[in-house]
């Protein structure tokens, strides 16, 4: 981001929201998955981004799975040690590099099992991980792959109860932090690893005699360095450096020495201390070529003389760029009198001459340091037996100096550690605002990588632009204001496009730097540290810029790694943001319609006053069958309907039992009634019908022997609201037309019965309607899951799982006390009541038929026109609908009410009517010469000969064999 956008900025205060679940004792409908991570999925993560060592890292791992899993009985972690070898260290043993664990480890994925093979586990853990285990019990095998997910870094097996939705994804997001903890112990470890010892103290002396060096000389220097040796205890390497300087100075009786030290990537040399000066930030410089190249690449010793002489050497461009780095804000490019004046002003002497020799570590062999003395005393040269003495020096102060240099880095690394924890927490408590967030993520930035500026661009993929909101001033208010350049230009479009990070010492050289707004507006660019952030899916979502280094001359490699970890946290949090803001989108979208959908069916209080003001009709003032099976309630008017609830509400004893208020029960079931579409078939009078019917059973086959109270209320309130707002279309349809309801519900299937069950609930939290608010908070949870547990039964795929467990139950005897028996029975009855149309007489059956084929005809209409081919009973140009009505009764309705005469003797008649209907089917399949529907939509014609069979007595004179209202067919009884 240039100054002149940054400018633009205005100053923003966040304000953090927390959000509760709300307090009600009501549960909510639906399970609401929440896009804040837990406080113990939160300290989890922390704690592994502090890990440095395996031993850590296990102890870590072990603990936080403990925490995320209730129940976990015993955690084994094993870490990569070499090539291949998976160690743990609780107890000591090895993962068998052949067996059952390490091949399910190997293909990467969590693996659930029953139990692993006990010769592959030590005897401290197979009581909990060694198959068999018990029933609710699971062990779990969790492989970490590093970074690429190329290769195995750890595994995990866990002993625990069956995983939960919510237990999936902390585990989820647990492996991918541990992965990059792994990769990062992995990539100490690597950095430490000790190669074959180096010659001894005595070996070096041996190499050393070779010079011209007297033995009393060494005695001297073994007096000398010893005392240097007992000085060196301190913990600060500048310190430490402060007096090998010293002691330098004064054996080689030079004017000024520093430690120009070398980096661990050979890249990059940097200073501390100079002569008795300790700097106060540590100043680096590149070791591209020239001469310090040569001493750090060869391991041999240069001395110059005479450096005004050789002033154009590429030595000497070194030479002044580090001491104008020491002394100077600027980089000296060229070198007249008066700035070698200066520098030899601010040094006390004019720089004649110098003697740079490679200091080794003993333990790597590589170059640690370079130490350089300049200005020998009296002019003279420096001689082989000065750059001996340097070498006697290190071969007993190096080990001191870099193990203090370590240890120095270390805690400089916990410090980062520490600070990248406070990042984290500080990034997840703002998932709320990605404005804020974004914010937060500059200010952090640039306090981590000790940047001037910092600037972060989102990436719009819909444009294919970088955009800007958010600068080091605050955040704009409008879209007019933000700042988007293409995602393939520039410095941070490169890095959007490769993915990869940038780190520019030199902006003004770089191919890819406009310094027009440099120019313009006089802010100075000097360094730029571009990175990618990167969500979860390892997909770039946006571009950091850290502009010009505070401390140094550039950004190191030590920032480069600390940006990499930065960005981690940087991606999950915002792209957890984007996600909480689409959520909550969602979530205010869906208030919206539902409240929308409860104005429109909203029930004034006229409506309850008037249907309460004549008080409940009791059943038989309704009709005087009105309580037996052969009574078709299609028969009553649509507005009667409401009434005729209430009135089985009464004569089943639930006002009394349950202390309902009136008032709430007529407003729930005028609501109810105003919830259900008006489609041909799956309407108000088909649930009204289908409540009648559990009536029936009630009254005819004595369920109070065979459920509790509470059950057959919920059966009642179910057969009421199992199919509120149906759209006349099946689950099939709503899947493949990939519908809201199938986004919502397709993963647990069901689809339409779950939005019948939600629907149900909407209306129950519906102020003035929730007819269980009298009940305890116990039976309130078990009224809704019975509820839940029976409208899902409605789903016929659901009846043929459970079919053979029925046949088993009827066969073995019904046992009222066994709750595994009642659930199965409330399903059976709930299909019973839904399918009860065709317990009825040949007139109301036909009538249903008809209604049925016009709606799936309906929705085969809808498929072809989306290009898909309907099934044969939703296409009214191949359906044969007194084969499919025969097919259907014969596999689905005929042994649903045989099986319910055999739990009810009562029920007989039940099946034996259904049975005449599909005989009845037979006999008039001769008449229906078409597929589909006739051009009338009406199955009337079939009626004539069951009509002359009525009128000669063929089915008796019970005068309750009545059918569906006339004006049924015009929608008028629906």
């Amino acid at each position: 981001m240039t100054a002149l956008e940054r400018k633009k900025g205005k100053d923003l205060r966040g304000q953090q929201v927390f959000l509760r679940p709300e307090e009600s004792s009501a549960p909510t409908p639906s399970p609401r998955q929440s896009t804040t991570l837990s406080e113990q999925l939160q300290d989890a993560l922390l704690q592994l981004a502090a890990v440095v060592d395996a031993h850590s890292l296990q102890a870590t791992l072990r603990d936080n799975v403990h925490e995320l899993l209730p129940g976990t009985e015993c955690v084994c972690v094993y870490t990569l040690e070499g090539e291949s070898r998976l160690l743990c260290n609780d107890p000591p043993h090895e993962l068998p590099q052949e067996g059952k664990i390490r091949s399910i480890a190997d293909q990467l994925k969590r693996c659930q099992c029953a139990g692993l093979p006990p010769s592959e586990l030590p005897e401290k853990y197979r009581t909990c991980l060694a198959a068999p285990l018990p029933a609710h019990r699971k062990a779990l095998i969790i492989p970490l792959s590093n970074q690429d997910r190329s290769k195995l870094a750890a595994v995990i097996l866990v002993g625990c109860n069956p995983l939960s939705d919510q237990n999936e994804q902390h585990l989820s997001l647990l492996e991918k932090h541990a992965s990059v903890a792994c990769a990062r112990v992995q990539g100490l470890q690597t950095c430490y690893q000790r190669p074959p010892p180096s010659p001894s103290p005595l070996q070096s002396h041996n190499a050393l005699l070779h010079l011209n060096v007297s033995e009393k000389d060494y005695c001297e220097l073994d007096r000398n360095i010893l005392q240097l040796c007992g000085e060196l205890y301190d913990l600060d390497a500048a310190s430490l450096q402060l007096k090998v300087i010293n002691y330098l100075q004064q054996q080689t009786r030079s004017q000024c020495c520093c430690l120009l030290l070398v980096s661990e990537d050979n890249h990059q040399l940097f200073c501390q201390v100079v002569g008795d000066k300790v700097l106060e930030e540590e100043v680096s410089f590149p070791l591209m070529f020239g001469r310090f190249g040569q001493v750090v690449e060869k391991k041999k010793s240069i001395t110059l003389q005479d450096i005004s002489a050789v002033r154009k050497h590429c030595f000497a461009y070194f030479f002044f760029f580090f001491l104008s780095v020491v002394f100077f804000s600027d980089i000296l490019s060229s070198f007249c009198q008066e700035e070698r004046r200066q520098l030899s002003s601010m040094l006390g002497c004019e720089i004649s001459s110098m003697l740079c020799v490679p200091v080794t570590s003993r333990a790597t062999g590589q170059v640690v340091a370079l130490a350089c003395t300049f200005n020998k005393e009296g002019g003279q040269r420096h001689t082989e037996a000065d750059e001996h003495t340097i070498q006697h020096c290190f071969c007993y102060t190096s080990t001191v100096l870099t193990s203090t240099l370590a240890f120095q880095k270390e805690q400089k690394l916990k410090v980062e550690c520490q600070a990248l924890l406070q990042v984290a927490k500080n990034l997840f408590t703002h998932l709320d605002d990605v404005s804020v967030l974004l914010q937060e993520i500059i200010v952090e930035a640039r306090n981590l990588s000790g940047a001037e500026i910092c600037s972060v661009f989102l990436l719009d993929r819909v444009s294919h632009e970088l955009v800007a909101k958010v600068f080091d001033g605050g955040v704009v208010s409008d879209e007019e204001n933000e700042f988007r350049i293409p995602a393939d230009q520039g410095i941070a479009g490169h890095v959007a496009t490769t993915g990869q990070i940038l780190n520019i010492k030199d902006a003004y050289s770089h191919p890819l730097f406009y310094r027009g707004v440099d120019d313009s507006t006089g802010f100075r660019t000097r360094n730029i540290l571009c990175f990618p952030i990167k969500d979860e899916n390892s997909e770039v979502i946006g571009v950091a810029e850290l502009v010009n280094k505070m401390n140094g001359p550039w950004f190191n490699r030590f920032d480069e790694d600390l940006a990499t970890a930065f960005s981690i946290y940087c991606g999950i949090s915002i792209a957890h943001s984007l996600l909480y803001k689409r959520v909550n989108e969602a979530s205010f979208r869906s208030t919206l319609a539902n409240e929308m959908m409860m104005y429109h069916m909203k029930v004034s209080e006229e409506e309850v006053s008037k249907l309460l003001m004549p008080g409940i009709d009791p059943v038989h003032e309704i009709h005087s069958c009105f309580a037996e099976f052969t009574y078709t309630p299609r028969s009553l008017p649509d507005d009667t309907t409401p009434m005729c609830t209430l009135s089985m509400f009464e004569d089943m004893g639930f006002i009394n039992t349950y202390k309902i208020e009136m008032k709430t029960l007529a407003r729930f079931c005028l609501m109810v009634k105003k919830g259900y579409r008006d489609p041909p078939y799956h309407n108000w009078m088909h649930a009204f019908s289908v409540s009648h019917f559990c009536y029936l059973l009630y009254k005819n086959l004595g369920l109070s022997n065979y459920l509790e109270e509470i059950e057959i209320l919920a059966l009642f309130v179910s057969c009421m609201c199992h199919d509120l707002d149906h759209r006349g279309t099946n689950n099939s349809f709503q899947v493949d037309s990939q519908s809201v309801l199938a986004a919502l519900y397709s993963s647990e299937g069901s689809v339409m019965e779950r939005h019948h069950f939600a629907q149900a609930i909407a209306i129950l939290n519906t102020h003035g309607c929730n007819i269980f608010e009298k009940f305890n908070r116990k039976d309130y949870q078990r009224m809704l899951d019975l509820m839940r547990d029976i409208i899902l039964a409605t789903d016929l795929a659901h009846h043929l799982r459970i079919f053979k467990d029925l046949q088993k139950m009827a066969d073995d005897g019904y046992n009222p006390k066994n709750r595994t028996h009642r659930s199965m029975l409330l399903c059976l009855l709930m299909t019973s009541c839904d399918l009860s149309d065709q317990t009825k007489n040949w007139k109301t059956t036909r009538k249903i038929a008809e209604l049925i084929y016009k709606e799936f005809f309906s929705q085969g209409d809808l498929e072809k026109a989306m290009g898909n081919r309907p099934s044969e009973m939703m296409d009214r140009e191949k359906a044969y609908i007194p084969e499919l009505q025969i097919s259907f009764m014969e596999h689905i309705a005929m042994p649903i009410y045989k099986l319910l005469s055999e739990l009810f003797p009562g029920a007989l008649e039940l099946y034996e009517r259904v049975a005449a209907n599909r005989e009845q089917w037979t006999k008039v399949s001769h008449k229906f010469t078409i597929r589909g529907l006739p051009s009338n939509n009406s199955l009337d014609f079939l009626d004539q000969e069951y009509e002359l069979l009525q009128a000669q007595g063929a089915f008796g004179s019970d005068h309750c064999l009545n059918g569906c209202l006339d004006n049924t067919e015009e929608g008028g009884g629906q």
